[in-house]
């Protein structure tokens, strides 16, 4: 269950994530490209060396999703529906690949934002990313 207070971190954060969507998100899945390869193979098509233009457009996608889940945190499952769908019956991505970026995008945070990446938002932050990968697996079901 997510605070109060724990809401209002998470939209904190992300409200600051919101001017680095296509940055930020390309570390996110650069990171998660190289410490998890085994994920490339969902990006056979896409250039996925750093600084390629698609890399980072979807990068942006990512992180402007997670900003729209974030501003509506709690309704997610509405908010994520489509993205669910297109994940679990078109690209059929193995749902432990959302907890991988999950983590991959708590790296990125914490890096981009020392001061504001207390222990608490960690926490909070970790909360909401895993109640969005639980969203994007529930239609595997």
């Amino acid at each position: 269950m997510t605070t109060a207070s724990e809401k209002a971190l998470v939209s904190s954060i992300w409200k600051k994530a919101a001017d680095f969507t296509e940055e930020w998100g390309e570390d996110a899945l650069l990171r998660l490209l190289t410490v998890f390869p085994q994920t490339k193979t969902y990006f056979t098509n896409v250039d996925i060396t750093p600084g390629s233009a698609k890399l980072r457009a979807h990068g942006g996608k990512v992180m402007t999703a997670l900003a729209q889940a974030a501003a509506d945190i709690d309704n997610i499952s509405s908010v994520l529906s489509s993205l669910s769908d297109l994940h679990a019956y078109i690209l059929r991505v193995d749902p432990v690949n959302f907890k991988l970026l999950a983590h991959c995008i708590l790296v990125v945070l914490a890096n981009r934002l020392p001061a504001e990446f207390t222990p608490e938002a960690h926490v909070a932050c970790d909360k909401f990313l895993v109640r969005v990968a639980e969203v994007l697996s529930q239609k595997y079901r």
